[in-house]
């Protein structure tokens, strides 16, 4: 489960840094501390669904959208 927890991170990391946005703007736009973002980008705390949800709503793409971005990255790093 670690992995997954890390490769959410990353899919965070990488859809923000695609935008172009700090971690301030997207802890804005997510209504979450910039902190506890920076958690879940390095993979140190397994954030729930409604963060989850929160994060994917703030780069305007599904939730789907984004788990599957994660599950992608999960399923390349196994290889």
């Amino acid at each position: 489960m670690s992995g997954l927890v890390r490769e959410f991170g990353s899919s965070v990391r990488h859809f923000r840094e695609r935008r172009g946005w700090s971690q301030e703007l997207l802890a804005e736009k997510a209504d979450l501390n910039r902190s506890y973002l920076g958690e879940v980008e390095r993979g140190a705390v397994m954030p729930s669904l409604a963060t989850a949800a929160k994060l994917a709503a703030a780069f305007e793409l599904p939730l789907s959208g984004l788990l599957a971005h994660c599950e992608a990255r999960e399923g390349e790093a196994a290889h």
